[in-house]
């Protein structure tokens, strides 16, 4: 069993890197890069050579290049003590034209070009515009070297950096002294809540453990996972932290912040990540805390995308699984019956009939009953799930009694259940102890990707009812064009489905001891 573990564990791996490879193919190489802009009102004002700046400077945000200027060169040589600063604001400018370079400009360009041609970029100059003696708006003369990133080059520096591990040496500026400090009493709480908390100093986040009262109750930073940061869905923000974070309005509560100031606010002291510079002339900032961890999460009404998804999900699931299940094994005890034939009949519906078609007719039949069909944060009582839940569970309710009625009369057919009404075995015994157990096997498999497909979430249930859950993350992705978020949220599906398939092969082997993963030589 533990080798056929590793094994699994293994393909499946070599799977998820298979498909996050081929997403990345048809993003950055198959799709049209210019479609990026279709929504950007930023680069609809740009004209001229800053329009073309401003994409290669986009094209290197979402990742499709490498893009350097010359000014960013000439400023890495002054860092780097190559040239010193009467040198820097000597060259650090060029000419409307390389005619107009002065001769040590000229030589620092040549230099430019060289260096970087050397390494495989592609170098463009683009001279001013002007018209009439004039320059023209966005006509600034433009010097800058880009190189498109290959495909193995990416997947490589993404799998490798999805793990961070926190440090107290993370932070480059001069902190002080660096550590990590244990205590049993948490200051967030005011120093007199037993709470246990490590804190750390030179690290990225302040709180590397801590306890609070928000599921799983202990949470960590000594690593985290980065999928990626998204560039317009939610801008700015890691996807993980996308689809984690609490959504609505601000919760405001009783802060006790580092400097020892009391007021009602909604920031999570225990979310602070450093911030470089930030107390510097910030008199907000300079009131609150004592150092640069300034930048936290805040609290919120609703729950996070994932949560909603989940909940929905997994509730849709267990009634799908306790009407399924028992309407399936009852159609087929009365096969050809009415019952069975009644069965068949809404599992032709389920089947035939689109979803986004039921799910409508659903939402109508719902709100005339009185139901809401808007799903709305803040004020989400149980009754705004009702209608999602209902709309998810009703077509997994036809699969599982369609499955257990096409397993259960298969199982009836069977030689051994002939062989067991010979031997004197009554019905309910064949039932109970052979078909049932045997025509179950296959619906066990199918749990834990039931379970951890309800984190993805449904995309039509949800974008019908507003639900502002995980399962719309995708779809709004490929829409705005947000390579990072289309990468991380196809990574997080193939691994959920990897383990999904793993944990599905575990429940079967201990549902029926017949079934056996051991490879044994002949």
């Amino acid at each position: 069993m533990a080798k056929y573990l590793i094994k699994r564990i293994v393909t499946g791996l070599l799977s998820v890197i298979a498909v996050v490879a081929i997403v990345m193919i048809l993003i950055y190489t198959l799709m049209d890069r210019q479609l990026i802009f279709s929504s950007d009102t930023l680069y609809s004002k740009q004209s001229s050579n800053t329009k073309t700046t401003y994409m290669y400077q986009k094209w290197e945000e979402y990742g499709y290049l490498d893009y350097v200027t010359y000014s960013d060169y000439i400023n890495e040589l002054y860092n780097n003590g190559e040239i010193d600063e009467d040198t820097r604001s000597s060259v650090v400018s060029f000419g409307r034209t390389a005619e107009n370079d002065s001769e040590a400009v000229s030589e620092y360009v040549q230099k430019f070009t060289d260096y970087y041609e050397s390494k495989g970029y592609t170098v463009v100059r683009m001279n001013a515009v002007v018209v009439q003696n004039r320059l023209v708006s966005g006509g600034t003369q433009q010097l800058f070297a880009y190189k498109n990133i290959p495909v193995l080059q990416r997947l490589w520096t993404y799998l490798t950096s999805i793990f961070t591990v926190d440090n107290i040496h993370t932070v480059e500026d001069d902190v002080g002294e660096r550590g990590l400090t244990f205590t049993w009493y948490d200051p967030v709480y005011g120093g007199e809540k037993f709470s246990p908390a490590i804190i750390g100093n030179g690290t990225t986040h302040k709180y590397l453990l801590y306890f609070d009262d928000q599921f799983p109750f202990i949470h960590q930073n000594f690593i985290t996972i980065n999928l990626g940061v998204s560039y317009s869905v939610n801008q700015g923000i890691d996807i993980i932290q996308t689809m984690t974070q609490t959504q609505g309005s601000y919760v405001k509560q009783e802060t006790i912040y580092p400097t020892g100031l009391v007021e009602d606010s909604a920031d999570n002291l225990h979310t602070a990540t450093y911030v470089s510079g930030s107390l510097d002339n910030n008199a907000v900032y300079q009131e609150r805390y004592t150092d640069n961890y300034t930048n936290t999460i805040s609290y919120k009404t609703g729950m996070s995308r994932m949560g909603y998804s989940f909940v929905i999900g997994i509730i849709s699931s267990i009634l799908a699984y306790l009407f399924g299940v028992p309407l399936g094994i009852l159609m087929a005890q009365h096969k050809d019956k009415f019952f069975d034939k009644l069965g068949t009949v809404y599992i032709i519906f389920m089947i035939a009939v689109p979803s986004l078609a039921y799910i409508f007719l659903f939402k109508a039949i719902g709100g005339k009953l009185g139901f809401p069909t808007t799903f709305m944060i803040d004020i989400a009582t149980p009754i705004y799930y009702v209608l999602p839940i209902v709309s998810l569970a009703l077509p997994s309710i036809a699969s599982l009694m369609k499955w257990i009625r096409r397993y259960m009369i298969d199982q009836m057919n069977s030689d051994y259940v002939k062989f067991a009404r010979a031997g004197g075995l009554t019905e309910g015994e064949i039932f109970r102890g052979h078909i049932l157990k045997n025509s179950i096997i296959p619906i066990v498999h199918g749990i834990p990707g039931t379970v951890l497909g309800a984190l993805t979430g449904a995309i039509i249930t949800e974008r019908v009812y507003s639900v502002p859950g995980a399962g719309n993350l995708l779809t709004k992705a490929i829409n705005a064009y947000d390579n990072s978020v289309i990468v991380g949220v196809t990574l997080f599906y193939a691994l959920l489905s990897v383990i999904s398939l793993i944990l599905g092969d575990v429940l079967m082997s201990l549902v029926d001891p017949r079934i056996n993963f051991t490879s044994k030589a002949r």
